[in-house]
């Protein structure tokens, strides 16, 4: 009468389960994540080995490899601007 328990255990006989590590669909949804963190590695090896030495001045712009000297005096930028 019950024949369920015999058609389960039958397919459950014949399907090899292999451990998650040799499945495909972990790793190919582990490497996102793992390609993104490796990228921000290596955005901040080169943010500190390239652009680490530069000092921070006052009122001086860098447009690419042009350095200038900013128009508006220490204090009277846009944020200084009184208000109406």
């Amino acid at each position: 009468m019950n024949t369920v328990a015999p058609l389960a255990s039958a397919l459950s006989a014949t399907r090899v389960v292999k451990p998650w590590y040799r499945e495909p669909w972990p790793w190919l949804l582990m490497a996102g994540p793992f390609v993104a963190v490796v990228g921000c590695a290596i955005t901040i090896y080169l943010a500190y080995t390239q652009f680490g030495n530069q000092p921070i001045v006052e009122g001086v712009v860098k447009r690419g490899l042009v350095i200038e000297q900013a128009d508006a005096p220490d204090g009277a930028g846009p944020a200084a601007a009184p208000a109406r």
